[in-house]
């Protein structure tokens, strides 16, 4: 990010109701733009509109996008835990990670939506069942990234999705360098405030945590809310049309 640049900008493409043209060209635009960051979500089917229309597979996309952008960092927002097996996971981010010229960021989250694990043959069990299997795969995922022959390109940072206090942000400070939550400002703020007490717990300086949001603004008082709350990489959502006149409008005043 360039030192005149207030706040970074990132944007969450969702690959669903659209054509891979379509999507494609979107995933160029918003690169030309000058993203800091270009993100996918991990679902198998549309979160809205037609539930049976046209939805395409994270991982296999973020390949191709890694070898057709330039932006600093590329990955998914976020991958679900119970998917995949987690050596398979690092394995993965490893491939895309050489693609992209050490950009990659393993995005990772315990899963939430409950049709993919039912069509797919997943177990979707209880939340407790979800988040202790992503408790479980963080120790594996880094051990595997270790043992990859070659290794990632870059320094592949891991960002983990969610703001439950007792568990989610316990397992950040543990093991993540980029932190991406939901909610208002508000909200954010008190979870980051958490965050900082599960670092301090644990004897990690919190500013190693890089502090990431799924947000919609286009005001500069809303983004001044954000930034005041903490947030330092603001990730708008970017959905078929793929207008991105909102996009390119928060990134000037990320400039101001």
């Amino acid at each position: 990010m360039s030192s005149t640049r207030r706040f970074k900008v990132g944007v969450t493409i969702h690959p669903q109701q659209c054509t891979i043209g379509e999507l494609r060209d979107a995933w160029r635009r918003a690169d030309e733009l000058g993203v800091d960051s270009i993100w996918f979500w991990d679902h198998f089917f549309p979160l809205y509109g037609n539930p049976n229309g046209n939805q395409f597979e994270c991982w296999t996309v973020l390949a191709a996008a890694a070898i057709d952008t330039r932006a600093p960092q590329i990955g998914p927002m976020v991958t679900s835990i119970g998917y995949r097996n987690p050596d398979l996971i690092a394995y993965m981010a490893g491939t895309i990670d050489q693609l992209s010229g050490g950009r990659f960021v393993l995005g990772l989250g315990a899963g939430w939506f409950e049709r993919d694990y039912d069509e797919f043959g997943f177990q979707f069990g209880e939340a407790r069942d979800r988040l202790r299997t992503l408790k479980e795969a963080l120790p594996r995922i880094k051990d595997r990234i270790r043992k990859l022959k070659p290794g990632p390109a870059g320094p592949m940072p891991i960002l983990i999705g969610g703001g439950g206090e007792k568990v989610t942000l316990r397992l950040v400070a543990e093991h993540a360098q980029m932190w991406n939550a939901l909610g208002d400002p508000d909200e954010y703020a008190h979870k980051s405030k958490i965050l900082d007490e599960w670092c301090g717990r644990i004897g990690r300086d919190p500013r190693e945590i890089e502090r990431t949001a799924n947000v919609n603004v286009k005001s500069p008082r809303e983004i001044q809310e954000w930034l005041d709350a903490g947030l330092q990489h603001f990730v708008l959502r970017l959905a078929h049309p793929f207008d991105t006149k909102t996009l390119a409008r928060v990134l000037e005043q990320s400039r101001g």
